[in-house]
């Protein structure tokens, strides 16, 4: 309770770099997979669905299995299922690529609401769920996941043909068209890896606070897409991006119980998210052709 009281004064070092880590997690790992879906070519802002589908696809796989395995297989589902659907609306169809992503958050965050109420009754949130079971941070399978992620995303895009051809996608789609890369198919691939970290990402969330809320993500979707604009477009960046963000979360939470409103110290990660995007966003380049659709036999303009 004193370090509750007092904040950062009671907290040791070890406590709040455990926090800033735990926080971290969720950012990490759908930052790394926007970076897959952009660098393919397509601008990723459906991430907050994303993440929200995976979480409730964990509460859900878990309430119907009873097992954490269900949980995450629910959450890896409805995450593909759902990124699917945002590479068919903006891949095949050749919608834009804003509105779209905007639009899948919206039915993303309906339609988990309708299944809280259909499967417990509320539309508020589920009763309590067990999660994982770890004796530390540090083995925990989603924490450790993350890890994986950004060394396993940075060799694949970098050091692959995959990576090669993914990039190649994004900066100029029709040179790749023209060389015998399926852009088409590299987009969706893209799009895919994003919707299954995300998904892992809004799971870890649900594992963590033991029940799904309505909403629950609350905006992580678009700090981690901010991350992965200050990392520029690179899974490394992208972490290193995350491990800030959730350091100012951190902030908040440890400040909280003093003179400054709570209401306040809220809006402390999103205020940290939009002056870190606003200095950066001049001094870093996305991929050329990134929200551009492809038409094949014709050069992006």
């Amino acid at each position: 309770m004193d370090e509750l009281q007092y904040g950062l004064t009671g907290a040791t070092l070890g406590v709040v770099f455990l926090q800033i880590l735990r926080i971290s997690v969720p950012y990490v790992l759908t930052s790394v997979g926007a970076v897959f879906s952009e660098r393919g070519g397509v601008v990723n802002l459906a991430l907050e669905g994303l993440m929200l589908a995976g979480a409730f696809g964990a509460a859900a796989g878990q309430h119907v299995s009873g097992s954490v395995l269900g949980g995450m297989a629910g959450a890896l589902l409805l995450g593909l299922l759902v990124a699917l659907l945002f590479a068919f609306i903006t891949v095949t169809l050749k919608a834009d690529q804003i509105v779209a992503g905007i639009a899948v958050n919206i039915l993303v965050m309906g339609a988990t609401r309708f299944g809280l109420v259909l499967l417990y009754g509320s539309s508020i949130n589920s009763p309590r769920i067990p999660g994982l079971r770890a004796a530390s941070l540090f083995l925990d399978p989603l924490f450790l996941a993350a890890l994986v992620s950004v060394a396993a995303g940075y060799w694949i895009l970098y050091h692959t043909p995959y990576g090669l051809r993914l990039r190649a996608t994004g900066e100029d789609a029709a040179t790749a068209d023209s060389a015998g890369i399926n852009v088409q198919g590299m987009r969706y691939s893209g799009v895919l890896v994003s919707g299954l970290l995300g998904a892992l990402g809004g799971a870890f969330l649900v594992f963590q606070q033991h029940t799904f809320t309505d909403n629950m993500t609350a905006g992580r979707g678009y700090i981690a897409l901010a991350a992965m604009i200050i990392g520029r477009w690179n899974p490394l960046g992208a972490a290193l991006a995350s491990l800030f963000f959730a350091a100012a979360e951190s902030l908040e939470i440890w400040t909280q119980g003093g003179w400054i409103p709570s209401q306040l110290l809220q809006i402390i990660p999103y205020v940290v998210t939009l002056l870190v995007l606003a200095g950066f966003m001049g001094h870093s380049a996305a991929p050329r052709d990134a929200g551009v659709p492809f038409y094949k036999n014709r050069r992006s303009e």
